[in-house]
């Protein structure tokens, strides 16, 4: 089975959409490094479940409307960097965290360096949010969309904070939400390989 994706247009440039079978595998920048994130054969597509999908949940968060995404998630990686994307996952909307907040919680805290260079490989940008995860020092560090395009998504995120009357506040409770990416991480985390 190959890849589907489509590219679409969002604040931070274009981004190529990535799925296969029933999970979104990555979004992919517009200037992206060669290799840094690797996949087999791709088909455009005009139109795909997860895809679609996936498009209509950034259109919703870039217009401060969305502050949780609800996918289904499919990620492709080692066991480490599985476990560095989980903790992306936990980093609260409109909150950042270090790199070493990210390798104690994983339980390695002298693992920062690993963790830079997995957060560096995260293969669905925005939805897993590494632009949260900023230096010890407060200062934005790398990011595989650009600096600009991680400050303007940290911006987003301070400006629809969950005080903005913009953010549409979800019918299902907080333990409702974290028990999906639970569920959700802990299906496309674990239990597929590519």
């Amino acid at each position: 089975m190959s890849y589907a994706y489509k590219v679409v247009n969002s604040l931070v440039g274009k981004l190529k959409l990535v799925s296969k079978g029933r999970g979104l595998v990555a979004i992919l920048w517009e200037s992206e490094r060669p290799n840094r994130v690797r996949l087999g054969e791709m088909v455009e597509v005009e139109h795909d479940p997860v895809l679609d999908e996936t498009e209509r949940q950034l259109k919703e968060y870039f217009a401060g409307e969305r502050t949780c995404f609800d996918l289904e998630l499919d990620f492709a990686g080692t066991t480490f960097q599985k476990k560095v994307w989980a903790a992306l996952l936990t980093i609260p909307f409109g909150e950042t965290r270090s790199y070493l907040d990210i390798a104690t919680q994983i339980g390695n805290p002298k693992a920062v360096r690993a963790v830079g260079a997995a957060n560096g490989r995260n293969p669905i940008s925005i939805i897993a949010p590494c632009h949260r995860v900023i230096g010890a020092s407060g200062d934005l560090t790398g990011f595989a969309g650009g600096l600009k395009a991680k400050e303007t998504l940290l911006a987003i995120e301070a400006a629809s904070g969950p005080t903005s009357p913009a953010v549409k506040t979800s019918h299902r409770s907080s333990a409702m939400r974290t028990r999906t990416v639970s569920q959700t991480t802990q299906q496309s985390l674990f239990d597929s390989n590519l």
